[in-house]
Protein backbone atom coordinates (compact mmCIF):
# COMPACT_ATOMS: atom_id res chain seq x y z
CA UNK A 1 0.00 0.00 0.00
CA UNK A 2 1.53 3.28 -1.16
CA UNK A 3 1.32 6.67 0.52
CA UNK A 4 -1.36 7.90 -1.92
CA UNK A 5 -3.68 5.07 -0.95
CA UNK A 6 -3.14 5.74 2.76
CA UNK A 7 -3.90 9.44 2.36
CA UNK A 8 -7.00 8.63 0.31
CA UNK A 9 -8.35 6.43 3.14
CA UNK A 10 -7.55 9.01 5.77
CA UNK A 11 -9.45 11.79 4.04
CA UNK A 12 -12.27 9.52 2.89
CA UNK A 13 -15.36 10.70 4.78
CA UNK A 14 -17.41 8.34 6.87
CA UNK A 15 -21.10 8.92 6.86
CA UNK A 16 -22.84 8.92 10.21
CA UNK A 17 -26.60 8.51 10.02
CA UNK A 18 -28.61 10.18 12.77
CA UNK A 19 -32.10 8.70 12.96
CA UNK A 20 -34.40 10.60 15.37
CA UNK A 21 -37.34 8.90 17.10
CA UNK A 22 -39.71 11.39 15.56
CA UNK A 23 -41.07 12.10 12.12
CA UNK A 24 -38.05 14.26 11.43
CA UNK A 25 -36.04 13.03 8.48
CA UNK A 26 -32.77 11.21 9.23
CA UNK A 27 -29.65 13.33 9.01
CA UNK A 28 -26.36 12.37 7.46
CA UNK A 29 -23.08 13.65 8.78
CA UNK A 30 -19.91 13.15 6.80
CA UNK A 31 -16.84 13.06 8.98
CA UNK A 32 -13.33 12.40 7.70
CA UNK A 33 -11.87 9.14 8.98
CA UNK A 34 -8.87 10.88 10.54
CA UNK A 35 -11.15 13.15 12.56
CA UNK A 36 -12.87 10.12 14.07
CA UNK A 37 -9.45 8.71 14.94
CA UNK A 38 -8.43 11.95 16.63
CA UNK A 39 -11.71 12.09 18.59
CA UNK A 40 -11.29 8.47 19.70
CA UNK A 41 -7.69 9.10 20.79
CA UNK A 42 -8.63 12.18 22.83
CA UNK A 43 -11.63 10.35 24.32
CA UNK A 44 -9.39 7.46 25.39
CA UNK A 45 -6.87 9.86 26.91
CA UNK A 46 -9.67 11.61 28.78
CA UNK A 47 -11.04 8.37 30.18
CA UNK A 48 -7.59 7.22 31.27
CA UNK A 49 -6.82 10.59 32.88
CA UNK A 50 -10.16 10.73 34.69
CA UNK A 51 -9.74 7.18 36.02
CA UNK A 52 -6.16 7.87 37.11
CA UNK A 53 -7.18 11.08 38.86
CA UNK A 54 -10.01 9.30 40.68
CA UNK A 55 -7.67 6.55 41.85
CA UNK A 56 -5.11 9.09 43.07
CA UNK A 57 -7.82 11.05 44.87
CA UNK A 58 -9.08 7.93 46.67
CA UNK A 59 -5.52 6.94 47.61
CA UNK A 60 -4.80 10.47 48.81
CA UNK A 61 -7.86 10.50 51.09
CA UNK A 62 -6.95 7.07 52.46
CA UNK A 63 -3.38 8.17 53.19
CA UNK A 64 -4.69 11.38 54.77
CA UNK A 65 -6.93 9.38 57.12
CA UNK A 66 -4.01 7.11 58.04
CA UNK A 67 -1.73 10.06 58.76
CA UNK A 68 -4.41 11.66 60.92
CA UNK A 69 -4.90 8.36 62.78
CA UNK A 70 -1.19 7.92 63.49
CA UNK A 71 -0.84 11.56 64.50
CA UNK A 72 -3.65 11.14 67.00
CA UNK A 73 -2.19 7.87 68.31
CA UNK A 74 1.27 9.32 68.84
CA UNK A 75 -0.11 12.48 70.43
CA UNK A 76 -2.08 10.29 72.83
CA UNK A 77 1.03 8.17 73.44
CA UNK A 78 3.12 11.25 74.07
CA UNK A 79 0.58 12.55 76.57
CA UNK A 80 0.47 9.19 78.35
CA UNK A 81 4.27 9.00 78.50
CA UNK A 82 4.37 12.50 79.97
CA UNK A 83 1.83 11.49 82.63
CA UNK A 84 3.78 8.42 83.67
CA UNK A 85 7.03 10.41 83.79
CA UNK A 86 5.39 12.93 86.10
CA UNK A 87 3.97 10.13 88.25
CA UNK A 88 7.35 8.37 88.26
CA UNK A 89 9.14 11.54 89.34
CA UNK A 90 6.60 12.12 92.10
CA UNK A 91 6.92 8.53 93.30
CA UNK A 92 10.72 8.74 93.24
CA UNK A 93 10.56 11.96 95.24
CA UNK A 94 8.30 10.37 97.81
CA UNK A 95 10.35 7.22 98.15
CA UNK A 96 13.58 9.19 98.42
CA UNK A 97 12.28 10.56 101.70
CA UNK A 98 12.75 7.06 103.18
CA UNK A 99 10.73 7.78 106.30
CA UNK A 100 7.06 6.79 106.13
CA UNK A 101 6.22 9.74 108.29
CA UNK A 102 7.99 12.13 105.93
CA UNK A 103 6.34 10.53 102.90
CA UNK A 104 2.90 10.99 104.39
CA UNK A 105 3.61 14.52 105.56
CA UNK A 106 4.94 15.73 102.20
CA UNK A 107 2.67 13.75 99.86
CA UNK A 108 0.71 16.21 97.75
CA UNK A 109 -2.85 15.33 96.68
CA UNK A 110 -2.07 17.19 94.02
CA UNK A 111 -0.74 1.62 64.41
CA UNK A 112 2.29 0.64 62.09
CA UNK A 113 4.27 -2.44 60.97
CA UNK A 114 7.35 -1.46 62.94
CA UNK A 115 5.75 0.01 66.09
CA UNK A 116 2.89 -1.63 67.99
CA UNK A 117 1.32 1.55 69.33
CA UNK A 118 -1.62 -0.19 70.99
CA UNK A 119 0.65 -2.58 72.90
CA UNK A 120 2.83 0.29 74.11
CA UNK A 121 -0.24 2.27 75.20
CA UNK A 122 -1.64 -0.69 77.15
CA UNK A 123 1.68 -1.27 78.91
CA UNK A 124 1.98 2.40 79.80
CA UNK A 125 -1.62 2.49 81.02
CA UNK A 126 -0.86 -0.48 83.27
CA UNK A 127 2.13 1.36 84.70
CA UNK A 128 0.08 4.54 85.20
CA UNK A 129 -2.63 2.51 86.94
CA UNK A 130 -0.02 0.97 89.23
CA UNK A 131 1.36 4.38 90.13
CA UNK A 132 -2.19 5.67 90.62
CA UNK A 133 -2.86 2.81 93.03
CA UNK A 134 0.25 3.78 94.97
CA UNK A 135 -0.87 7.41 95.05
CA UNK A 136 -4.35 6.38 96.26
CA UNK A 137 -2.76 4.24 98.95
CA UNK A 138 -0.51 7.11 100.05
CA UNK A 139 -3.49 9.48 100.09
CA UNK A 140 -5.46 7.09 102.30
CA UNK A 141 -2.46 6.61 104.57
CA UNK A 142 -1.91 10.36 104.74
CA UNK A 143 -5.56 10.91 105.69
CA UNK A 144 -5.22 8.26 108.38
CA UNK A 145 -1.96 9.81 109.58
CA UNK A 146 -3.47 13.30 109.80
CA UNK A 147 -6.52 11.89 111.60
CA UNK A 148 -4.50 10.03 114.24
CA UNK A 149 -3.89 11.99 117.48
CA UNK A 150 -0.16 12.53 117.98
CA UNK A 151 1.81 14.46 120.54
CA UNK A 152 0.74 16.58 123.51
CA UNK A 153 -2.00 19.21 123.37
CA UNK A 154 -0.01 21.21 125.94
CA UNK A 155 3.43 20.73 127.41
CA UNK A 156 3.24 19.72 131.08
CA UNK A 157 3.16 16.89 133.59
CA UNK A 158 0.44 14.29 133.89
CA UNK A 159 -1.20 14.77 137.27
CA UNK A 160 -3.95 12.21 136.86
CA UNK A 161 -3.67 9.19 134.53
CA UNK A 162 -6.28 7.28 132.56
CA UNK A 163 -8.34 4.62 134.34
CA UNK A 164 -9.87 4.14 137.77
CA UNK A 165 -8.74 6.60 140.42
CA UNK A 166 -9.83 8.34 143.58
CA UNK A 167 -11.73 11.42 142.52
CA UNK A 168 -9.85 14.51 143.79
CA UNK A 169 -13.03 16.26 144.89
CA UNK A 170 -15.54 13.54 145.78
CA UNK A 171 -12.92 11.19 147.26
CA UNK A 172 -14.57 8.13 145.72
CA UNK A 173 -13.33 5.56 143.19
CA UNK A 174 -14.32 6.56 139.68
CA UNK A 175 -13.23 5.97 136.11
CA UNK A 176 -11.10 8.75 134.60
CA UNK A 177 -11.71 8.70 130.83
CA UNK A 178 -8.68 10.83 129.95
CA UNK A 179 -5.52 12.34 131.42
CA UNK A 180 -4.98 15.61 133.26
CA UNK A 181 -1.97 17.69 132.19
CA UNK A 182 -0.88 20.39 134.64
CA UNK A 183 -0.16 23.73 132.93
CA UNK A 184 -0.42 27.38 133.98
CA UNK A 185 -3.66 29.15 133.20
CA UNK A 186 -3.46 30.87 129.82
CA UNK A 187 -1.45 28.12 128.11
CA UNK A 188 -2.35 27.62 124.45
CA UNK A 189 -4.15 24.33 123.85
CA UNK A 190 -3.51 22.77 120.43
CA UNK A 191 -5.28 20.10 118.38
CA UNK A 192 -3.35 16.84 118.18
CA UNK A 193 -4.82 15.85 114.78
CA UNK A 194 -6.65 17.39 111.84
CA UNK A 195 -10.42 17.34 111.98
CA UNK A 196 -13.71 19.22 112.40
CA UNK A 197 -14.98 20.78 115.62
CA UNK A 198 -18.22 19.04 116.60
CA UNK A 199 -18.64 20.69 120.02
CA UNK A 200 -17.40 23.92 121.50
CA UNK A 201 -19.15 25.11 124.63
CA UNK A 202 -19.95 24.54 128.27
CA UNK A 203 -20.30 21.05 129.74
CA UNK A 204 -21.29 20.62 133.41
CA UNK A 205 -18.30 19.55 135.45
CA UNK A 206 -15.90 19.88 132.53
CA UNK A 207 -16.27 23.62 132.02
CA UNK A 208 -15.43 24.90 128.56
CA UNK A 209 -14.95 21.90 126.28
CA UNK A 210 -13.79 21.43 122.68
CA UNK A 211 -14.49 18.14 120.90
CA UNK A 212 -12.91 17.39 117.52
CA UNK A 213 -13.96 14.60 115.12
CA UNK A 214 -10.94 13.47 113.10
CA UNK A 215 -12.30 10.64 110.99
CA UNK A 216 -10.94 7.10 110.83
CA UNK A 217 -12.79 6.49 114.14
CA UNK A 218 -10.77 9.08 116.14
CA UNK A 219 -12.22 11.79 118.40
CA UNK A 220 -10.41 14.04 120.90
CA UNK A 221 -11.70 16.16 123.79
CA UNK A 222 -10.09 19.12 125.57
CA UNK A 223 -11.75 20.29 128.81
CA UNK A 224 -11.55 22.91 131.59
CA UNK A 225 -10.54 25.63 129.13
CA UNK A 226 -10.60 29.23 130.18
CA UNK A 227 -11.75 30.13 126.69
CA UNK A 228 -12.57 28.17 123.53
CA UNK A 229 -11.18 29.68 120.34
CA UNK A 230 -12.97 27.54 117.75
CA UNK A 231 -16.56 27.09 116.62
CA UNK A 232 -18.64 24.08 115.66
CA UNK A 233 -18.06 23.11 112.03
CA UNK A 234 -14.64 24.72 111.91
CA UNK A 235 -11.83 22.70 110.32
CA UNK A 236 -8.61 22.57 112.29
CA UNK A 237 -5.15 21.24 111.59
CA UNK A 238 -2.76 19.39 113.85
CA UNK A 239 -0.93 21.95 115.97
CA UNK A 240 -3.58 24.66 115.55
CA UNK A 241 -4.56 26.57 118.71
CA UNK A 242 -8.11 25.70 119.70
CA UNK A 243 -8.40 27.01 123.30
CA UNK A 244 -6.72 28.70 126.24
CA UNK A 245 -6.21 26.53 129.31
CA UNK A 246 -7.90 27.32 132.61
CA UNK A 247 -9.76 25.72 135.51
CA UNK A 248 -13.42 26.00 134.53
CA UNK A 249 -15.82 23.35 135.76
CA UNK A 250 -15.00 21.00 138.66
CA UNK A 251 -11.23 21.29 139.13
CA UNK A 252 -8.66 21.69 141.88
CA UNK A 253 -6.49 23.92 139.72
CA UNK A 254 -5.63 24.90 136.15
CA UNK A 255 -4.97 21.96 133.83
CA UNK A 256 -6.10 20.41 130.55
CA UNK A 257 -8.25 17.30 130.66
CA UNK A 258 -7.42 15.43 127.42
CA UNK A 259 -9.32 12.45 126.02
CA UNK A 260 -8.91 10.23 122.95
CA UNK A 261 -11.84 8.17 121.71
CA UNK A 262 -11.65 5.30 119.17
CA UNK A 263 -14.87 3.93 117.70
CA UNK A 264 -16.84 5.81 120.34
CA UNK A 265 -14.94 4.47 123.33
CA UNK A 266 -12.31 6.24 125.47
CA UNK A 267 -8.76 4.83 125.25
CA UNK A 268 -5.59 5.75 127.11
CA UNK A 269 -4.27 8.96 125.50
CA UNK A 270 -0.74 8.26 126.76
CA UNK A 271 0.01 5.82 123.93
CA UNK A 272 -0.66 8.64 121.46
CA UNK A 273 1.50 11.24 123.20
CA UNK A 274 4.78 9.78 121.88
CA UNK A 275 3.29 8.86 118.48
CA UNK A 276 4.57 11.97 116.77
CA UNK A 277 5.96 15.46 117.13
CA UNK A 278 4.89 17.30 120.25
CA UNK A 279 2.41 19.79 118.80
CA UNK A 280 2.44 21.75 122.05
CA UNK A 281 5.97 22.98 121.19
CA UNK A 282 5.14 24.29 117.75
Amino acid sequence: MNLRSILRKIVTPITIMVVPHTRTKPKKIDVPFFMLCIVFIFFSIGVIYTFSTAVKSIEYRRMKRMVAYYRGEFESLSSTIKSIKNAENELARLLSLKSKKKILETFDERESDSVDVEYIKKEIEKAVETVSEIRRYLKEEKDRYLSTPMGWPVHGNISSPFGFREHPMRQDLSFHSGIDINVPEGTLVKATACGIVVFSGWSHGNGNVVVIEHGHSFTTLYAHNKKNLVKVGQRVKRGEVIAISGSTGDTTGPHVHYEVWVNGKPVNPEKFLAGGEDVSKK
